[in-house]
């Protein structure tokens, strides 16, 4: 069976480094056989947080909710492309995330950060894994850093020089460590019943 994953990216800039990050890991996760789709949170440009999905009326949500919502409901893991802004968290990736809850819960997640300096977004990846903990998710241990994201990868998402190295090497790790959990999570919600 191949797993769903969803790879969600949250810049709202003009010039977009790591969106670099999020092509890489779709390329991978589907030469590894996954069905995995980029969620760019500017894209989709949900509103700020007013009303989370839950709260509308069946079949009243915007269109973008909706669609999302299902994707989310479908699917077996999560990747979160973590951008660092002032030490914390992209606010377009968080007001994506925010407008679920429950949609989240019972699959697994992992976090892959970056930055333009040397400190690969590794203090917004700390402050993710609480963030998607205290969402429901299980956030696999094993994490992707890339510092100077803009001298790791292309233009064209391929991996160059030193950083795109550590890249290629970290990645097959972190892969198989979200597809153990994604395949013992699958297995157990098919045996029981969330307790929530």
């Amino acid at each position: 069976m191949s797993d769903t994953i969803l790879i969600f990216y949250g810049s709202y800039r003009s010039d977009r480094q790591g969106i670099r990050l999020a092509h890489y890991l779709v390329d991978a996760f589907r030469a590894r056989g996954a069905n995995a789709e980029l969620i760019d949170a500017k894209a989709l440009d949900l509103p700020m947080l007013d009303r989370m999905y839950k709260e509308y009326p069946a079949g009243e949500a915007p269109a973008a909710l909706e669609a999302l919502a299902g994707k989310i409901k479908a699917a077996d893991a999560f990747v979160f492309v973590a951008g660092e802004y002032n030490w914390s968290v992209q606010p377009g990736l968080k007001n994506l995330t925010d407008h679920f809850l429950e949609e989240w819960y019972w699959r697994p997640a992992a976090i892959a950060s970056y930055s333009a300096g040397r400190f690969a977004g590794a203090r917004a990846g700390l402050a993710w894994h609480g963030i998607l903990s205290e969402m429901g998710m299980v956030v696999v241990s094993s994490s992707l850093a890339v510092g100077g994201i803009g001298h790791a990868l292309t233009a064209e998402a391929e991996p160059v020089g030193d950083g795109g190295a550590s890249l290629d090497k970290a990645f097959p790790p972190f892969a198989d460590d979200l597809a153990w959990w994604t395949e013992a999570a699958r297995a157990q919600r098919a045996i029981k019943t969330p307790p929530y």
